[in-house]
């Protein structure tokens, strides 16, 4: 098993392997973890994933400044949860580089091997393997393997090569993204606006003028800032050429018309923006994964996709490895995460036309959907939206529980050993059916599987159904309705067992017989 790629989402999906069983070969062009910034943190579902896996509390701890408050940036406008108890959405401040040196101590303690420095520059495939010619520090060698994943990014040579479309847009606009320090000469105003001498008030929130767009994020108290510019460019620039400071203060100056005072910065990153989605995630024993398969043009929301990309992908290339995965149980990679693609794709684009209208209708428009967001349905519904919390899998077979194909719902549960969590039931990585009212015949119907899936049986307030089958990625493959016949639930829990897990040999023996 191959993964050319050892960013966020190549991480991933190496320590997901492992848990799943599965030791795979990690080829990284880059002789060492690059420190140019890039994504600022982590958003959205994958960080329920996180406290599925028991890692959510280290990457917090790892943090290096104040959690933000629940406001993010959509377009032009916020989505402000702050008066929402449980907002749908949240974030955690953790660069890019931090996140990767965690991922990577992950990998290394689950004893995934990252080959730095090794750049694939062929690939080959046949009916039964994939084979890579690569070219590493002591001189090319060639490897082969029965699947790769291609996690090597927006230009991802791997893609290209396997001849998979990626169609799309890139939009004539530069993005520069930076957490500076303000010298004593600005003031930072209880309302989060700034105060500039020789200029005047900057106000917190989005300034938009005839030559692009300055975003200001702030918080009463301290003196880091973060600053946001748009300005419509075509130049290309080197991803690997970081951006200064100098730069940041010349793109303000552009925008605004006038000079702001920043003293020093602890991140520095610049962007374009591209909406681009690779027609189809596999194309035979060769898979796409993160940037490879999807640009999305907004920010916050690249890291989500690409790992959560990994997390579905890997227990389903672990049972076919293993040889007990279903027939189909591979292609319904591409058919999950494509629609997950497709939904952030849906809202990114909708972002493009907030921002980057600049006539009294574009104006109309953003009041008109800053209005709507006041009300917390809707606001909620947006929020569900950026998160990817929204997303329903599509289920086979008809007549499911409206549970079926969602995410599951972490439920405080009381066992017989004291009180859990969904969360901690799946630290494994392991499928789990969760048995919520004591029904023997439902634990019964899945025997033939107990050596591929956990067994519990537990008590929750407000169930949501009698019993729950979570899939390793935390979907729901199947969910009992609150007393719902035995003649119904039990074969129902096996054609689900067996559409997302295998029949057992044994099982087919019984009815070959």
């Amino acid at each position: 098993m191959i993964i050319v790629g050892a960013g966020p989402t190549g991480l991933m999906l190496a320590a997901e392997l492992r848990l799943a069983g599965v030791r795979p070969l990690v080829l990284e062009r880059q002789p060492r973890p690059r420190d140019t910034p890039k994504a600022g943190g982590l958003g959205g579902q994958i960080l329920e994933l996180l406290r599925h896996r028991g890692l959510l509390e280290r990457f917090e701890a790892a943090c290096t400044g104040p959690m933000p408050a629940p406001r993010f940036p959509f377009g032009g406008v916020h989505l402000d949860f702050t008066q929402i108890p449980d907002p749908p959405m949240h974030a955690l401040p953790l660069p890019q580089q931090l996140l990767e040196r965690l991922l990577d101590e992950r990998a290394g303690e689950l004893g995934v091997g990252v080959r730095r420095g090794h750049e694939v520059i062929e690939v080959s495939q046949d009916d039964d393997a994939v084979t890579v010619d690569v070219r590493g520090p002591d001189g090319p060698y060639r490897t082969s393997s029965r699947y790769l994943v291609a996690c090597d990014g927006a230009r991802s040579r791997i893609r290209d090569g396997a001849g998979i479309p990626f169609p799309g847009t890139t939009y004539p606009e530069v993005n520069r993204l930076a957490q500076v320090t303000l010298p004593d000469t600005v003031t930072v105003l209880g309302n989060g606006d700034l105060d500039v001498p020789g200029f005047g008030t900057i106000h917190a929130g989005f300034t938009r003028t005839d030559h692009g767009l300055l975003g200001v994020g702030s918080s009463p108290g301290t003196r880091s800032v973060s600053l946001y510019t748009i300005e419509d460019e075509t130049t290309e620039y080197d991803d690997d050429v970081p951006m200064t400071l100098t730069e940041l203060q010349d793109s303000i100056h552009r925008v605004l018309g006038a000079h702001l005072p920043l003293a020093g910065s602890t991140r520095l990153s610049r962007f374009t923006f591209k909406a681009r989605q690779a027609e189809h995630y596999r194309e035979g024993r060769i898979f796409l994964a993160g940037d490879a398969a999807h640009l999305f043009p907004a920010t916050g929301v690249a890291l989500n996709a690409g790992m959560l990309d990994a997390v579905n992908l890997a227990w389903k290339l672990a049972a076919d490895l293993h040889g007990t995965a279903p027939a189909a149980l591979l292609d319904t990679y591409h058919t999950e995460r494509h629609l997950a693609g497709a939904r952030t794709m849906l809202h990114t684009r909708a972002q493009v036309a907030l921002r980057r209208g600049h006539d009294a209708a574009a104006e109309a428009l953003r009041e008109v959907f800053t209005e709507l967001l006041t009300d917390e349905q809707p606001l909620r519904r947006m929020g569900a939206l950026v998160a990817g919390t929204d997303i329903r899998y599509p289920m086979p077979g008809a007549g499911h529980h409206p549970l079926a194909g969602t995410f599951a719902p972490d439920l405080t549960l009381h066992t017989d050993e004291g009180i859990t969590s969904v969360a901690e039931l799946m630290h494994t990585a392991r499928p789990v059916l969760l048995d919520l009212t004591g029904r023997p015949e439902l634990r019964q119907a899945a025997r033939d599987w107990r050596h591929l899936l956990d067994v519990h049986t537990a008590k929750t307030t407000d169930r949501p159904a009698d019993a729950l089958l979570i899939r390793p990625d935390g979907h729901l493959a199947w969910a009992a309705g609150l007393d719902e016949p035995a003649d119904t639930a039990t074969p129902s829990l096996r054609a689900a067992l067996s559409a997302w897990f295998g029949t057992p040999p044994n099982t087919r023996e019984r009815h070959d017989k």
